[in-house]
């Protein structure tokens, strides 16, 4: 007899009422608030799927400092602003303008680190980047971007989902709905972190999305996902059964109700227990020559930045669609002489690496690598630091199909507003989801009566950045 057979007979008049009611009412509110089902299977949501045109990048890897890089400082060189460091803040830019912590007429601060042309695009950056110096010629630096918010988590939230508040699916949940898993071993959205971390954890969540899409954190050292070992006395056999028999008892409900967090659940019982081999082999760094561990700056068995990176690399090498790497410890609203210097040596040699290492390997035309902060910091003091920036600041960005040795845009003299090519965040979305091989006004999911997408009623692909 068939397991759905087994256990209709064993329902009892109360549950096949209760049923009943729950099952005509689901359905009924099922179509009123969500609307047709997304463009996957519902028995293979992660099954891949072919992107909307022909995609420049097949992965992504980002980077998001949390607490927002100083542009003024790492990116965008400003001679008018070191000129007149010390002085007042003219006042005509900070009139009406919102900050963080500043108020009334502060004084303007230039950066302490001087900045150098590298590479044959002669690319400007900062001393603070030595070894991304050498990759200049490989970099795209966004020197126009700007956002809507002041504060860290509603910005966060834009930068991560395209809306300030939360319940939004993020870039990467986008993008695994958007076209699938290439590894069915390993998540297709991965989450690495480093440094402290504090506040929200939705920047890898999939929202109104079915929950198989959001991101899987990854943890320190030799055992990257909780409870992947199997207790003692049970064997691969074992587990390998108790799948089955589960998904299998998953299998007849989902048939009976359609429910895409059933099949959520049964991907990620299949995908686990195919964890199980595949997740101690990709952070088992033995197989790593001491020069690449040592180009990185890895020391094995320590967690660091430069480790998330080098396992960044491990993981879209074997498939994984999508890497967020998150790191704490920007928030510079004092001592950004000494603070901002230790951040940048903690990213610099290892980010320059990761360039060097896909290229090396054939990777970087397909793999998008993203280092970005929420906003920057303000071009006037607070203290001997900066306050939070939103009005202009830069991305990083390599690989992927973009035009190295570019500097996209400029901001003004001071670094205060964008003075030609903005780029608020949703185009960032927009032109990260076109280098996916996905339009961001198609790739959408039907919630609540409405089609919904990750920038939201805006973006537009910023095509100067595209090669």
């Amino acid at each position: 007899m068939e397991p759905h057979a087994m256990r209709t007979l064993a329902m009892s008049r109360r549950a096949a009422l209760g049923d009943m009611g729950l099952g005509l009412g689901g359905a009924a509110l099922a179509g009123l608030l969500a609307g047709p089902a997304p463009a996957a299977s519902p028995a293979q949501p992660l099954q891949p799927r072919p992107p909307h045109f022909a995609a420049r990048a097949k992965s992504v890897i980002l980077l998001f400092a949390s607490g927002g890089v100083s542009h003024v400082d790492c990116f965008d060189p400003k001679p008018a602003l070191s000129a007149r460091s010390g002085q007042p803040v003219p006042e005509e830019l900070v009139r009406g303008r919102r900050f963080a912590f500043i108020s009334g007429l502060p004084k303007l601060l230039g950066s302490p680190f001087p900045f150098q042309r590298h590479g044959a695009s002669g690319l400007e950056l900062s001393s603070l980047l030595p070894h991304l110096a050498t990759v200049a010629d490989e970099t795209t630096l966004v020197r126009s971007v700007h956002t809507d918010n002041v504060n860290h988590t509603p910005a966060q939230l834009l930068f991560a989902t395209g809306h300030q508040l939360a319940g939004r699916p993020s870039l990467g949940a986008w993008t695994t709905y958007g076209l699938g898993a290439e590894n069915a071993d390993l998540p297709a959205f991965v989450l690495l972190s480093s440094g402290t971390l504090s506040g929200i954890s939705m920047l890898h969540g999939a929202g109104f999305l079915p929950s198989v899409y959001q991101g899987v954190k990854f943890q320190a050292g030799a055992t990257p996902i909780f409870h992947l070992d199997d207790p003692p006395g049970m064997t691969r056999a074992d587990r390998e059964a108790t799948v089955q028999a589960i998904n299998a008892v998953n299998a007849a409900r989902l048939a009976d109700v359609g429910d895409p967090e059933i099949a959520t659940r049964i991907a990620q019982y299949e995908v686990a227990f195919r964890m199980q081999a595949a997740a101690p082999e990709l952070v088992d760094l033995a197989d790593e020559s001491r020069s690449t561990l040592d180009e990185y700056g890895v020391e094995p068995g320590k967690p660091s930045l430069a480790t998330n990176l080098l396992l960044a690399r491990r993981l879209v090498e074997r498939g994984v669609r999508f890497v967020q790497l998150r790191d704490g410890d920007w928030d510079h609203h004092g001592a950004i002489a000494t603070k901002l210097k230790d951040k940048c040596a903690d990213v610099d040699r290892p980010l320059a690496a990761l360039v060097k290492d896909l290229k090396r390997r054939g990777l970087l035309d397909e793999t998008l690598v993203i280092w970005a902060g929420e906003f920057g910091r303000t071009p006037m003091a607070q203290g001997d630091g900066r306050d939070h920036h939103k009005e202009a600041f830069t991305v990083w960005m390599a690989g992927g199909g973009l035009r190295g040795g570019l500097a996209y845009g400029s901001s003004d003299d001071f670094g205060f507003h964008v003075a030609a090519d903005a780029v608020h965040v949703h185009d960032l979305q927009a032109t990260i989801l076109h280098l996916l091989g996905l339009d961001h006004e198609r790739l959408t999911f039907r919630y609540q009566g409405r089609d919904f997408r990750l920038t939201d009623v805006h973006g537009r692909v910023i095509r100067g950045l595209l090669a």
